[in-house]
């Protein structure tokens, strides 16, 4: 799925009333009727409903909800705050159908005197700004959403929370913003919907399909998506009835030091249930029966270090390289870091300790192979490119990071991003909380590895290696609950996440 920024999904609007055609009121109508839809199907009747709707097209959308859901004989109150500006256009169409039906108690709120004491058993419908905003509340519209959240009541946001701005929150107060339980946005989620910091402000989002015409969104230009299982499924790649283990590759995992093999052990599973052919994990030699016992499919290369990884091994008999699960940072392991780089590796996923090591020696940036995979958690890119001051910048830092050193950027999270270098986004849209536990990301390293061994492209090995790991995140919450879930569940999960897209 392609996602857009606000300004190019009203140009989409405009495109979708010229090709289909249809009329500006009846793609509202058309709108307003998946809102009603959802309620229908989510909140029981009866229920009372206060709408609040703003002066513009959110508002006008909140104003048809309201008479339809009057129509099926839900109790509804709207309150209209115009905030100074005249009802025109699609918005002054439907307050006019609205008070022909005369079913809907409509109030006016032009004053702090005039805003309600809501109370918490109502239901909220929020109309008042939608995605067209382009600067932060304040004066009575800050006033009215300061009541709103602080009613206590359950509230349903018309495509976008109000006061939140589609893209670049970094100027705005989130005190000054509705804070939603559900967000019922339309055809495609808003980017700032993918960033932690505006979770409790969008509460739970679902995207309402409303017909845009295909053809203006094919021919929209984006740099950013957001992975579904068809976009997937298409990656993943039929094997022949004649292949053999030396037609998946033969992965290089170099993981693990004293204390720490148990990174080497999780990553080394997990590589191979991703398909690879042959696995080799290279580790120090103190890990060498904790590995032939845990995992007797791999094959081991034995460091001349007892606990760290100190030297490289022969490269030419493998199609791709791993580093850093449970690595350490000790200065025979850099030493070792930087002259697998100099050997310029044509396949290579780095995690971990290994970035962590990259980020103290920063002039070997360009040292890294192009397309290389790296996999950082926030706290890990914010090492390697710096801080930010909120998702938005961070965004912003890893796509320039991965245009100036031609890498491919894993920043994991929620919504794991990933970046290339031509600067296309990927959000994902697998995954829960059970997954923010301890080797987690040695497990994705894995995968990717192994995707990365077989003849997958650096891209589709990171776009798919992502989803599907949050995917067996999924199914290993289903069957163990995200409480208790554990790194081995999600390796246990990956054969059943994999047949869900073939």
């Amino acid at each position: 799925m392609k996602l857009f920024t606000c300004q190019q999904i009203a140009a989409i609007d405009q495109q979708t009333m010229k090709l289909e055609p249809i009329s500006s009121i009846d793609l509202m109508e058309r709108a307003s009727m998946q809102v009603t839809d959802w309620i229908l199907h989510h909140i029981d009747y009866p229920q009372t409903f206060w709408i609040f709707a703003g002066p513009g097209n959110n508002g006008g959308d909140a104003l048809a909800v309201a008479r339809l859901l009057a129509q099926c004989n839900f109790n509804c109150t709207v309150f209209l705050s115009t905030f100074g500006r005249m009802l025109k256009g699609d918005p002054a169409i439907n307050f006019e159908k609205l008070q022909k039906q005369g079913k809907v108690d409509i109030q006016t709120i032009d004053s702090e005197d005039s805003i309600p004491k809501i109370p918490a058993q109502v239901i909220i419908l929020d109309g008042l700004f939608g995605s067209g905003l382009n600067k932060p509340l304040d004066g009575l519209a800050k006033k009215i959403v300061h009541q709103i959240n602080q009613s206590g009541a359950k509230i349903i946001s018309i495509d976008i929370p109000s006061g939140l701005l589609g893209e670049d929150n970094s100027a705005n107060n989130c005190e000054n913003i509705i804070k939603a339980n559900h967000t019922l946005t339309f055809q495609f989620p808003k980017l700032s919907f993918l960033f932690p910091e505006n979770n409790q402000i969008v509460g739970n989002w679902e995207v309402l399909p409303i017909g845009l015409h295909p053809t203006a969104i094919q021919e929209t230009e984006s740099k950013y998506y957001y992975l579904t299982p068809e976009m997937v499924s298409d990656k993943i790649q039929k094997r022949d009835k004649f292949s053999h283990k030396g037609t998946f590759g033969h992965a290089l995992l170099i993981a693990g030091s004293y204390g720490k093999m148990g990174a080497a052990v999780l990553a080394s599973k997990a590589c191979l249930r991703s398909g690879v052919g042959l696995l080799t994990t290279h580790i120090p030699r103190l890990g060498y029966e904790i590995m032939q016992n845990s995992i007797p499919e791999a094959m081991i290369s034995i460091d001349s270090s007892d606990v760290v990884f100190s030297e490289v091994p022969g490269l030419s008999s493998y199609s791709a390289i791993g580093i850093g699960p449970g690595l350490d940072k000790k200065p025979e392991t850099q030493n070792a870091l930087k002259a697998l780089l100099l050997s310029q590796p044509k396949k290579m996923v780095i995690d971990a300790d290994a970035l962590n090591i990259l980020s103290e020696n920063q002039e070997w940036y360009n040292l890294l192979p192009e397309n290389t995979i790296l996999t950082p958690h926030p706290k890990e890119f914010e090492r390697l490119a710096g801080a930010s001051t909120n998702s938005f910048d961070r965004l912003q830092a890893q796509i320039q990071f991965s245009m100036k050193y031609r890498v491919i950027l894993v920043v994991k999270g929620a919504h794991t991003c990933i970046s290339r270098p031509n600067g296309d986004v990927y959000f994902n849209s697998t995954g829960n909380p059970g997954m923010a536990t301890a080797g987690s990301g040695d497990v994705l390293t894995g995968i990717i590895l192994g995707l990365l061994a077989q003849s997958y492209t650096p891209e589709n090995a990171a776009i798919l290696g992502v989803y599907i790991h949050g995917l067996a995140g999924d199914l290993a919450a289903n069957k163990w609950g995200e409480q208790a879930l554990i790194a081995g569940d999600i390796i246990t999960q990956l054969g059943n996440a994999f047949m869900q897209l073939v």
